[in-house]
């Protein structure tokens, strides 16, 4: 089962999400971390400091997000009045394992990237 299924968005969108496939580069300058996402539809940098909140729109939703990096592990929290969505990202050698967890529903999606 997949997460955008059980989450109740649109056909149009979750199609979207499950054809994503970034090219993904993350970089530290200081304190600041910036994650930068290459996509058919073009190129998007987020910059954030670890344990910081901020506010963003996602996919036209506005969300709290608060980025969390503890060694190989980058934790994503996004809260909106729709619900919290989890992202874990851990990486290891040249992969990566990104697990996806909604409070919409009990279970855990998994996506494995290899560079």
């Amino acid at each position: 089962m997949n997460v955008t299924f059980k989450s109740g968005l649109p056909a149009e969108q979750t199609q979207g999400y499950l054809n994503y496939n970034p090219t993904l580069k993350y970089s530290k300058d200081g304190d600041t971390y910036t994650v930068t996402s290459v996509t058919a539809q073009g190129k998007k940098e987020v910059s954030f400091k670890s344990g910081v909140a901020f506010d963003e729109t996602v996919a036209g939703v506005k969300v709290n997000t608060t980025y969390t990096v503890d060694g190989d592990t980058i934790t994503q929290i996004q809260k909106s009045d729709d619900g919290v969505l989890t992202i874990t990202r851990t990486f290891s050698g040249n992969e990566m394992v990104v697990t996806l967890k909604t409070n919409k529903w009990d279970g855990v999606a998994t996506r494995y990237y290899k560079a």
